[in-house]
């Protein structure tokens, strides 16, 4: 997603410019639009025009609308965002309160306007415009004397860094000035790494070369880090995955990710994560069912308690009409953080976010048992779900 223009006020008033650029992007997209947003973008409406004769022909033309969403459809087939609703602005083209759609597309600009911009819209926009707050995998595709430091996301792969170094070659009786230029090649791509990769987001880390360049680059890293009492490094050192792949050139990435080892490896994504937090929820409820409960009466007297270790709540809950709706739940995340645990919002788009709304939509897993809220009835409307 391309952030072209953020305007946000202290009260939380404000207006946000952005072009969708994938499939991706229009997922976040209809994560972000709300019933009672302003939408502003160009659209085409058939208008009908009237000759001095009084012959009538109609054309279509593009025009930009601002209207305020009632309606909100997404069609994941075609990619696109419709949004219907009431024309709020001055048009020569559509009238004050008339209804039009508007859909939104990939590569077409938006401008998006909230009476209020909660905690998780910010969250869903820095997700969406930064790659390196959602690329679960980092590579290092590798040579000696080029390499390619990339990020990859759920939709695309991102070329952060490319390392073009000359080394000179080895020359008998003097390997010096080989040595240099390897090393100062390893402390390039080094530095990159630092600079690009993400550690709290990224859960592995591929590199891969032909030959032992790569054992090499990694010795050589793990030397640093130790010399330089670099935690970062070391603490993630067993999200590194050393691969063979046959050049350090970015088209090599591609016989990487197929490695079988790869494959099993990057299972635990972020699509993963979600999953097995849903299992171990299920596996608690059955083992400890006084530390996991769902619907929200019961979880929202866990957190009175200060008792939630990870929240399950699913993004279906945030686009609620009712803006009272979800600033409840936007608040129930605020206050599970503050507290130091977790929250997970899952995506209703995913198989763990479709079993997660049978179960209301909104669950936890508990620091300590609470067994007094098993004799708390769930409420009416949750039990019906």
């Amino acid at each position: 997603m391309k952030l072209v223009s953020r305007y946000i006020d202290r009260d939380g008033t404000g207006r946000v410019a952005l072009i969708p650029e994938n499939p991706e992007d229009m997922w976040h997209a209809y994560n972000l639009i709300s019933h009672g947003d302003t939408i502003r973008a160009s659209t085409i409406r058939k208008v009908q025009t009237e000759s001095a004769t009084g012959s009538s022909s109609s054309s279509r033309v593009r025009t930009m609308l601002t209207i305020e969403v009632e309606t909100i459809d997404f069609d994941t087939q075609a990619c696109v965002l419709r949004l219907k609703g009431r024309n709020v602005e001055e048009n020569q083209y559509v009238k004050m309160g008339a209804y039009h759609t508007v859909d939104i597309e990939p590569n077409r600009k938006f401008s998006l306007t909230k009476a209020c911009w909660d905690v998780v819209a910010l969250e869903r926009i820095d997700m969406a415009c930064d790659p390196s707050q959602n690329a679960d995998v980092a590579a290092v595709i590798m040579h000696e004397g080029l390499a390619n430091v990339c990020l990859v996301t759920g939709a695309m792969t991102l070329v952060r860094a490319k390392i073009d170094v000359t080394i000179p070659r080895k020359r008998k009786g003097s390997t010096s000035q080989h040595e240099k230029g390897l090393q100062k090649f390893y402390d390039t791509v080094l530095q990159a790494i630092l600079r690009h990769v993400n550690f709290e987001v990224t859960r592995c880390i591929l590199l891969a070369s032909p030959g032992f360049v790569k054992d090499h680059f990694f010795e050589y890293m793990m030397q640093w880090a130790s010399k330089n009492d670099n935690r970062m490094l070391i603490d993630n050192k067993s999200k590194f995955l050393l691969i063979h792949a046959s050049s350090g050139f970015k088209h090599s990435l591609k016989e990487v990710l197929a490695d079988p080892a790869v494959t099993s490896r990057m299972a635990d994504t972020k699509a993963m994560a979600e999953v097995k937090a849903l299992e171990n929820f299920y596996s608690i409820l059955q083992t400890e069912p006084s530390r996991a409960f769902y619907g929200l009466k019961h979880v929202l007297k866990a957190n009175e308690g200060q008792a939630i270790d990870t929240l399950l709540v699913s993004d279906n809950l945030f686009r609620s009409q009712s803006v009272e709706e979800r600033k409840k739940y936007v608040k129930l995340v605020e206050s599970v953080r503050d507290n130091g645990g977790i929250a997970r919002i899952f995506s209703s788009l995913h198989v763990s976010g479709e079993q997660l709304m049978q179960l209301t939509g909104v669950a936890a897993v508990l620091r300590f048992p609470m067994p007094e809220l098993e004799d708390e009835p769930l409420d009416s409307d949750e039990d019906s779900e």
